[in-house]
Order: C-alpha cells, then sequence, then structure tokens
C-alpha cells in the first residue's frame, strides 16, 4: 500500500445518500459517488493481508487487496483492468451487492472494515468516464452458436464470456427490454436504467445478438433451437413467488411484490397503465409482508408514490446489531440492516404473524395479525408459536407480499424439455451446468435458487467455461 499504516491513520467514510426530502420527490440514485481523493484516502486503508479473506468472502474471488493498492497509488487504469478480469458488471455489483467481502474484511474482526463496494464502483466509473471501457470484439471467431434464455447478470455474464472465446452468442429474452431483475425488479433509486443500457451497448458492439418480445418455447420452438445451436443456456431467474394462502386472500389490494416493482419501473420508464390494472400506493395506508431488501425496495417506491403510511413486518425476530457468537468473523452475519428506503419512512415489527385479511365490498381494509416466538423442538428445530391474547388488526388499503421465491417457472420451457429438477423445484445440473438434457445448460436462480446477483454473475461465468469446454471437446 501507499501508506502500510493508512487503517490506523484513517477511518472508514461510510457511503453518502441525498437528502431524504429531496430525493423521496424523484427515481434518481439516492446514493453519490465520493470523490477520487476520498477513495484514494479509504483504500489505504486496506491491510493488503497476508491471507486476504475478502477473496474467500467473495463468489467471484475480485483482486480486491491488489486493485485497493493500485488506487491508492493513483493507478485507476491498472486498477480497472484488474477488476474486469473478475467482474462482468461492476458498475451493477458496485450499487447493489450486500457485500459479502466487508464482512470477511480483515478489519472487521475489531473494527470498521474497509469501503470495498464503493470503491470497486468508484473504480468502474473512473473507467467509464476516461474511455477506459471500450467495446472488445474476439478476434477471430468459431463456428460455434449458442443460445441464451434471460438476460439478467447470469445471462449476460454467461454471454460476454462466451463472445469473448469467439463463439456466436444470441439472448432471447421475452420481456420489451434487456436486463431481466436488473431492468423490471430493481427500482431506479438503486439502479437507474442508463448505467444497464450503458453496457449492453458494449456488449452489443462486441458481437453479442440480443432479441426481445420472444418467448423460448412459445414464440419459438425448442426443437428449432437445439438443431440451429450448438448449446442452449436457461438463465431465467426464478420468478414464482411465494404466497400466503390464508383466509381473505382473495381480496382485492393485496399483490406480489415483484409484480408491484415491475409496473412501478414501467411507469418509471414511460410506460402506461391501463386504469384499471394500476397499483399505485397514493395516500394509502400500506403494508409490507416480508423483512428483506425486496420489501424494502417496496417501501421506497411506495413512499415515492405518495403513501399515507407504511407498515413493514417479518415474522423473524429482529436481528442483532452487532455480530452474535454463532456467527463469527469471516462468516456473513445476519444483522438489522436499515436502507436508505427505511430512512425515508416506515413502521418495523418483528415476530408478527399474519393469520387472515378482512375486506369491505371485495377490497382489503385489514390484517389480523398475532405475535410470535420461536422455540425449539424435542429435535432441535425452531418452530412458531403463537403468544397468547396477543392478536391484534392492522389496517390496510394496500398489501405487499415480499416473502421471496420458490423455483422457476415450470410450465413452458422446462416441462417441453422435460428437464430433471432438484428437491427444490430448480433445475438440476451436473457439475458442468449441463442439465439432464444433451448440449442444453442452466446457470443462474434458475439452477441454484434465488440468491444475491454476485452469484448469478458467477454462475454465469462459470457456465460458460464448462460450455467452451464441452464445445471443444
Amino acid at each position: 500500500m501507499a501508506e502500510i499504516r493508512g487503517f490506523l491513520k484513517f477511518k472508514r467514510k461510510d457511503q453518502v445518500y441525498r437528502p431524504v426530502m429531496e430525493r423521496i420527490r424523484d427515481y434518481r440514485e439516492v446514493a453519490l459517488l465520493p470523490s477520487n481523493e476520498d477513495v484514494e484516502r479509504q483504500t489505504l486503508r486496506c491491510m493488503d493481508c497476508g491471507t486476504p479473506f475478502c477473496h474467500w468472502g467473495c463468489p467471484l474471488g475480485n483482486y480486491i487487496p491488489e486493485w485497493n493498492d493500485l488506487v491508492s497509488r493513483k493507478e485507476w487504469y491498472k486498477a480497472y483492468q484488474l477488476l474486469s478480469l473478475t467482474n462482468n458488471l461492476a458498475e451493477i455489483t458496485g450499487r447493489l451487492c450486500p457485500a459479502l467481502c466487508e464482512y470477511s474484511c480483515t478489519l472487521e474482526i475489531n473494527d470498521e472494515p474497509v469501503t470495498i463496494r464503493e470503491n470497486e464502483l468508484a473504480i468502474i466509473e473512473y473507467a467509464f468516464k476516461n474511455g477506459y471501457v471500450k467495446p472488445n470484439p474476439p478476434l477471430k471467431r468459431t463456428k460455434k452458436k449458442i443460445a441464451i434464455v434471460g438476460s439478467g447478470p447470469a445471462g449476460l455474464s454467461c454471454a460476454e464470456q462466451l463472445n469473448r472465446k469467439g463463439h456466436k452468442v444470441v439472448v432471447f429474452e421475452k420481456d420489451n427490454n434487456f436486463g431481466g431483475l436488473l431492468r423490471h425488479g430493481v427500482p431506479d433509486f438503486k439502479l437507474e436504467k442508463w448505467v444497464l443500457d450503458r453496457r449492453l451497448e458494449i456488449l452489443k458492439k462486441e458481437g453479442i445478438e440480443f432479441v426481445k418480445n420472444i418467448e423460448v418455447g412459445k414464440d419459438i420452438k425448442v426443437g428449432k433451437l437445439l438443431k440451429e445451436f450448438n448449446a442452449l443456456v436457461l438463465s431465467g431467474g426464478c420468478r414464482i413467488p411465494r404466497d400466503l394462502k390464508i383466509e381473505g386472500r382473495n381480496l382485492k389490494g393485496i399483490y406480489f411484490a415483484l409484480d408491484y416493482l415491475t409496473q412501478a419501473n414501467r411507469r418509471v420508464a414511460g410506460e402506461t397503465i391501463p386504469e384499471g390494472d394500476l397499483i399505485d400506493a397514493k395516500d394509502k395506508r400500506v403494508v409490507i409482508i416480508g423483512g428483506g431488501d425486496t420489501g424494502s425496495d417496496c417501501i421506497g417506491v411506495a413512499n415515492r408514490q405518495g403513501a399515507k403510511k407504511i407498515i413493514q413486518i417479518e415474522l423473524l425476530p429482529q436481528p442483532p446489531l452487532k455480530r452474535s457468537s454463532n456467527c463469527p468473523w469471516p462468516s456473513y452475519p445476519l444483522l438489522l440492516k436499515t436502507t436508505s428506503s427505511h430512512e425515508e419512512g416506515c413502521q418495523r415489527y418483528w415476530q408478527i404473524l399474519t393469520k387472515k385479511f378482512l375486506g369491505e365490498n371485495g377490497k382489503v381494509k385489514k390484517l389480523v395479525c398475532v405475535k410470535v416466538n420461536f422455540e425449539k423442538d424435542a429435535v432441535g428445530c425452531f418452530k412458531i408459536k403463537e403468544i397468547p391474547e396477543t392478536e391484534f388488526e392492522i389496517e390496510a388499503d394496500l398489501v405487499i407480499l415480499a416473502l421471496g421465491f420458490l423455483y422457476p417457472q415450470k410450465e413452458g420451457l422446462i416441462e417441453k424439455l422435460n428437464l430433471e429438477l432438484d428437491e427444490r423445484g430448480n433445475i438440476k445440473t451436473n457439475l458442468q451446468f449441463m442439465t439432464s438434457r444433451k448440449k442444453v445448460f442452466a446457470c443462474g436462480d434458475m439452477r441454484r435458487g434465488q440468491s444475491l446477483i454476485v452469484w448469478a454473475i458467477y454462475e454465469g461465468r462459470e457456465c460458460a467455461h464448462h460450455i467452451d469446454t464441452y464445445l471443444r471437446i
């Protein structure tokens, strides 16, 4: 490092956000990029460990101490070169990744970790600003063709890796634009879509072909693709939401989080939604069931739409503020997470079980809830136990179910290919990412189950490696 004792001299400087009263009036990104000088100072906190556990924490194996060292010496171009070796979408992970690497940073043992995610974002944005990120099509082409179904982070990273090997890659997307949940699921205040479009333009100039509004298995036959292409990759994500099948679920005003977020993103993009299909929180009492990041995104959208009141409820207990003894460093801890959306206004409750929905004239008006405890049974498994005499009601005009996802959609492509599934309902593959059908591969959430964007990128890269090996045998 440029200054070997930087971690003793400089304290961590957390990410800075736009003022709440300003940002809730629009959908522009809430986070502000730090100055180059601040980033160079923060990279000095990296200890250049003999055994850097941040590598272990990151599925992509990013060269974190190395590019921190380069930035600390003002060698931004070399830092970008290292970063781009392992991460196809650094401008996306720099905004959205929960930074597994930071929780395994050696400084995390008794101090605040290095601002790895912010440093990563600063490097890639510096590279774009200074013209370092350019289309780099392969010098030679093979005669192999690969079809990729789905244009989310797994599909995009798989496509880029295969294109770099010289193969012809065609990405099929059933929606009217590319990016998967990055486009339709992540609100613009976390990821403005010009960031995604900027990357897509580079991929197109490198020779990757993108085809939208095509649902493989419906608009184009699977058999046709298997004849035309040497390999078929399924990277369509895990979109079947977990439902809450209780009394009153059929009342109007109860929606899945993805439906709510997708529509909100389409509205921000300028699409007109028919009045009968509109999901709008304006002047409504909103209850969000589910305490994860998706629920947090819904809070941010509801605040921007002008919700009257927002309550977020979670079945599990409130996480601790600091690491507990059963989750020691360098493992990723379950901690209380207060996001920028939470800071914009909402009430949060934990250990709440929703018993039923009550309505008037076919529309939801209340939730009947009860407080719960978690107790271990005879074999050590936690069981939910209702606390007597704690039943209460929450008024609601709009209820959002943010309970996660179960597995990929089986109807259509998976059924037509007659693919074998694992015990969780995801596509089963061998260690080489090939499914039970020859020359058909799967990666990302369709194979792994719902997970993080950084795992999706890893999956796409690994899948591409095995496909390239398969094609060259």
